[in-house]
């Protein structure tokens, strides 16, 4: 019994270091690429980012509001109850989706909360491509180097990452352009995922959105979402198998 355990454990140790070696070799030509300018996976900000824009307090100018979408992709939401031990809780958010689907395929976060002097970036990438869970993710801010991070949690829809932001990559985040978030796929394929770091500052520092409006905004981007896969899917059935001859 030992003996088989034993062997397993070789097993995965050398499939988790073979996947190291490769994430470590793929991701690198990944981010070096997306830093040239070569296609990476294209992202949309949510149509609802006007309503969350509109949903900042009276008088307060909200992220993004005089720039242009890549502002308003950065949303600054924060909470206190008792699910948050009555401590206030914010979340600097940005989405990317897919143009066509909807489906969520990067997200970042800076989370702060009341009375601890430390933040958090969290990282979030889906997993409609089926991810290889040992790999994790890199980041690459711009032309910094890349940081490696391990996933922290995986949901049905994405898998987690997250790590103690430190003052260099927060300053790096308010000054840069873009932040590429790599990970690999089961079939050892990179991707790269862009993330604008334009309007990342402005949201942080300025007053957070109206949660109910903010909630019912992502609602209804999640509904449109929901469409679109639908009828996507209703077209993908209507359309005739390969090699079929023409309808006449």
């Amino acid at each position: 019994m030992n003996s088989s355990l034993d062997r397993w454990k070789t097993f995965r140790s050398l499939v988790g270091s073979a996947l190291f070696a490769a994430l470590a070799l793929t991701l690198g030509t990944t981010l070096a690429v997306a830093q040239e300018g070569q296609p990476v996976p294209k992202t949309t900000v949510p149509k609802a980012a006007p309503a969350a824009r509109a949903a900042a307090p009276a008088g307060a100018p909200a992220a993004g509001a005089e720039g242009g979408p890549e502002e308003a992709a950065w949303v600054k939401v924060c909470r206190k109850n008792e699910q948050t031990g009555n401590k206030q809780i914010c979340l600097v958010q940005h989405e990317g989706l897919d143009p066509n689907t909807g489906i969520v395929l990067v997200s970042a976060a800076v989370r702060s909360v009341e009375g601890v002097d430390k933040q958090s970036l969290l990282v979030g990438v889906t997993t409609a491509n089926s991810l290889v869970i040992p790999a994790g993710v890199q980041i690459k801010i711009d032309d910094g180097e890349p940081i490696s991070l391990q996933y922290a949690v995986c949901l049905p829809t994405s898998c987690q990452a997250q790590m103690e932001l430190t003052k260099e990559v927060f300053d790096k985040m308010r000054k840069g352009k873009q932040m590429i978030v790599a990970a690999m796929n089961m079939q050892q394929k990179s991707m790269g995922f862009p993330v604008p770091l334009t309007g990342f500052g402005k949201a942080f520092d300025g007053p957070p959105v109206d949660n109910a409006k903010y909630e019912e905004a992502r609602r209804q981007m999640m509904e449109q979402s929901r469409q679109r896969q639908i009828e996507l899917a209703r077209k993908a059935k209507e359309q005739p198998p390969a090699g079929a001859p023409p309808q006449p």
